[in-house]
């Protein structure tokens, strides 16, 4: 299944990421170059996943929401 092109509205998740993306990460503080800013990418990626609270997940990261992590499959 597909999403219409050019309708943010009909993709919210993917588009509320970007948006955070934006301003948590990319807009949040000022980087001497681009290659700064895409060198803090995974670092905020961790941050986000595993300990940042989402509303959504009643303050919990998402991490805690992922069944069989790599290298624990049961």
């Amino acid at each position: 299944r597909f999403i219409r092109r050019y309708r943010p509205q009909t993709n919210g998740k993917a588009e509320r990421f970007n948006r955070t993306l934006a301003e948590e990460w990319a807009y949040a503080q000022p980087f001497a170059s681009s290659q700064h800013r895409a060198e803090a990418l995974p670092e905020f990626l961790h941050r986000y996943n595993h300990h940042r609270a989402h509303t959504s997940l009643g303050g919990k990261p998402p991490i805690t929401r992922v069944n069989n992590l790599t290298g624990h499959y049961t």
